[in-house]
């Protein structure tokens, strides 16, 4: 199952672990992705700073997450 994460503006990988409490902390985000596999529309991502762009596909521990933007009228 796919749950689709719908945003108000752009943000990273790490904002993202933040978000949806996988981390507690923006900090924690390096060391987390070190040792847990993320994978970013079927490759390997290990960058923190890395911008979830519209409609990606995110693994993040057996989870999956595609990313959507709110269009601003």
């Amino acid at each position: 199952m796919i749950n689709i994460i719908e945003l108000d503006k752009e943000i990273t990988l790490g904002q993202f672990l933040k978000s949806e409490g996988i981390i507690s902390t923006g900090g924690q985000a390096k060391w987390y992705l070190q040792d847990h596999p993320v994978a970013l529309n079927g490759e390997p991502e290990n960058r923190r700073g890395k911008k979830l762009m519209q409609d990606d596909l995110l693994e993040v521990e057996g989870e999956m997450y595609q990313i959507t933007y709110k269009t601003i009228e």
